[in-house]
This record gives structure tokens, sequence and C-alpha cells, in this order.
């Protein structure tokens, strides 16, 4: 970890029991403790009994520190580890209701193309689009809608996997196995 105290953003991949309340336990640690959620996303692996979740968070070192030890101090917290970005592929899901008629339509489509997003709903005041990457294209096409009127935006927030076999956890019935 680096040691000059900045404040910095991390992605943490949790493999947890998939039981009923745990992402409000996760979610409850980090309100008490006083941390920050950036972004949460949560789902079923292929082993319908864990559940992963990527949690993004900043801090400086000791914070970040002190979330990954409480994190994993969690009864049904089988696995924490940071996903660097040089080692992982993050993705994001953004759903966009732009206001448009027929004489703007083309433009919103265009730059959609661009982005190699989807026109998901066709209305005759607008249009909803469907885009999907890291977080830095979802902001640049935003950046690009700038001139239009963003009538809902919804962003699932980062879901993200280590590149390769290396970093991939195989987990035993046994809690205490890792």
């Amino acid at each position: 970890m680096e040691e000059d105290g900045q404040i910095r953003q991390v992605v943490y991949q949790l493999l947890v029991d998939n039981t009923f309340g745990i992402l409000s336990r996760i979610s409850g640690l980090f309100s008490r403790r006083g941390y920050n959620i950036d972004s949460i996303t949560a789902g079923v692996t292929a082993d319908p009994k864990i559940t992963r979740i990527t949690i993004v968070t900043h801090g400086d070192d000791d914070i970040l520190d002190q979330i990954e030890k409480q994190v994993a101090k969690l009864i049904d917290v089988r696995d924490i580890r940071q996903l660097k970005p040089d080692d992982s592929v993050y993705r994001e899901l953004a759903m966009i209701k732009v206001r448009c008629d027929a004489t703007q339509r083309q433009g919103v489509i265009a730059v959609t193309n661009i982005f190699r997003g989807n026109i998901i709903d066709v209305a005759p005041e607008s249009l909803m689009i469907e885009i999907t990457g890291n977080q830095g294209k979802i902001d640049a096409f935003l950046r690009l809608l700038d001139g239009y009127e963003i009538l809902e935006l919804a962003r699932t927030g980062i879901a993200g996997l280590s590149r390769g076999v290396g970093n991939v956890v195989y987990l035993n019935q046994d809690k205490d196995l890792p």
C-alpha cells in the first residue's frame, strides 16, 4: 500500500454466503464506522450458495486497511480482495432517458452508436439508451449528452473480475478453508 496518506479509490470483491441480510450487515458496517460506499453491486455466482459483491470505496491507506479487516471479520464473508485496475476488468451499466423530439433524435442516436450503446425504448418525446463500459466511458458519454435534457439516469455501479485464472477463488464448504 502507498504510505503517503492520500485518499484513493479502491474496488473490493467479496465472496459471501448467500444468506438473508448479508448485504445489510456489510452496508451497516460501513455506516457504523463512518466509511462511504461509492457503489455496491451484488449478484449470485455460478454457485447459488455464494454471492459476489463489488464495493467501490475511498479513503487513505489506514482507512482502507481497516475496511478490509472489518469486512473480513463478518461471519458470512468467505473472501475479500482488492481488484486492482491493471489486473482486473470493471464494467458498469447505465440507462439514460433523454428528452428529444424528431429533429434531435438522429443526433442522440449517432452519439449512442459511437459509444456502442443501444436504444432500448423510443417514445414521441424521448429515447432510452443502454450503455455499458468502464466509468470513464459512461462519464464521457454523459458529457456528450450535455446539450440534451436527461430526464432520468440509472447507473448500476461497478461490477468487476480479476483477469486470467491466477486470482480465481475456489471455495470449500467449510468457511475456514480457502
